[in-house]
């Protein structure tokens, strides 16, 4: 099906219409939604777009130009109303992130897909296959916050919504008939308890261990890529730009290495074009010279695992992975990572202590927990339990 042949999206952007949007919103009982966020073009990304269908309407609300969006809040947690999502563990972070919503009840097309054992789980795959849909990708990377909106944009915001319920409809019957709906329900409601890292915590000291290439450094060289990398995030936060389209990692560890001193030495180095280096010389040669003369940096140490828990955890990822091979879906279908760290470490003896693990649900109890236990059993005992 061509765009041209949807109905236009309706356009939420004062109160009235955020008004309207919830009175239409009321009498569906699964509603689709996603969002547009601007991760590529801002320091602190925000949610730019807000996308919702019923069987007869979409809908695009506009945040930018309504930030206050406490009208939507009774609606995400409506446990009457579902809410689908393609992917929805972004999408709820963000939401939650932005505006503290609270979900209940919600649906995961992706997740669905993963749990049927569907080759490709991608939007785009799924809507050209199971609709005749071709997505048009070249505004996946849009800047969602700019001013005014393209028609192609809105197109395309409103194809993310728009087949969403009746996919859902189809999905729901083939889990039904599988036997796989309690299980696909299981990881659903483990989606809407996520909550992502919170934005209040303030910077982290160590984030610049998470370079490509810092653990190979020695530690003079790691307190030099700390004042970059420090410097890097100063200027993005000031330009409002994502930290890579300041300064890419690997000019950053190129400017480790070398370590120049004058503005003539950034000449011809990775990424240091003239314009570069007009703007950060003063900026970059004063961070390398803080660096040389901070207190050597050393890679944190993760805690480690003892043997014994390593050993259970290996058993369980075998497992796992065997009995995911036999059913042709990925590992983490059967159990999420969650739950095998949880069992590895706090091995439950009886079926009643399979409750407590985290990502456990009532149906992989009954479906794995057995297994499970048998498993631990022979596996290395745990001290002080018999």
């Amino acid at each position: 099906m061509c765009v041209s042949l949807l109905p236009p999206p309706i356009l939420v952007a004062d109160e009235g219409s955020l008004a309207r949007l919830g009175r239409s919103l009321a009498p569906y009982p699964v509603v689709a939604v996603d969002t547009e966020s601007n991760s590529l073009h801002a320091y602190r990304e925000c949610v730019c777009l807000i996308q919702f269908s019923t069987p007869v309407a979409d809908y695009i609300v506009d945040p930018i130009r309504l930030p206050d969006l406490n009208p939507l809040a009774p609606f995400f947690a409506n446990p009457s109303q579902q809410k689908v999502f393609h992917d929805a563990e972004y999408d709820l972070i963000c939401l939650r992130r932005d505006y503290h919503f609270e979900f209940a009840n919600i649906f995961d097309t992706m997740s669905a897909a993963r749990t049927l054992g569907w080759p490709k789980v991608g939007l785009t795959a799924i809507l050209d296959t199971h609709f005749g849909v071709k997505l048009n990708k070249k505004y996946q990377r849009s800047d969602w916050k700019r001013r005014p909106l393209k028609p192609e944009q809105l197109d395309y915001a409103q194809l993310d919504t728009h087949y969403l319920v009746a996919l859902r409809d189809r999905q729901l019957q083939a889990l039904t008939e599988s036997g796989h709906w309690a299980e696909a329900h299981e990881d659903f409601a483990r989606l809407a308890r996520q909550r992502g890292d919170s934005d209040n915590a303030g910077p982290d000291p160590m984030a610049f261990w998470r370079v490509k290439g810092a653990r190979d450094l020695t530690p003079a060289q790691a307190a030099v890529l700390q004042a970059l990398f420090t410097y890097r995030e100063e200027q993005a936060a000031r330009m409002d730009r994502p930290p890579f389209k300041v300064m890419g990692a690997a000019t950053l560890m190129e400017l480790v290495r070398r370590a120049p001193t004058h503005t003539e030495d950034l000449q011809g180095l990775l990424g240091m074009t003239p314009r570069q280096i007009r703007r950060h010389a003063h900026g970059v040669l004063h961070a390398i010279q803080e660096g040389l003369h901070a207190p050597p940096q050393r890679p944190p140490q993760a805690d480690r695992e003892s043997d014994v828990v390593s050993d259970r955890y290996d058993r369980l990822h075998t497992w796992r992975k065997n009995r995911a091979r036999a059913r042709g879906v990925e590992s983490d279908v059967i159990l999420p990572r969650t739950a095998l760290w949880d069992l590895a470490r706090r091995p439950p003896l009886t079926h009643g202590e399979l409750a407590h693990i985290t990502d456990f649900g009532p149906w992989r109890r009954e479906t794995y927990g057995e297994e499970i236990l048998a498993l631990l059993s022979r596996a290395t005992p745990v001290p002080g339990r018999t």
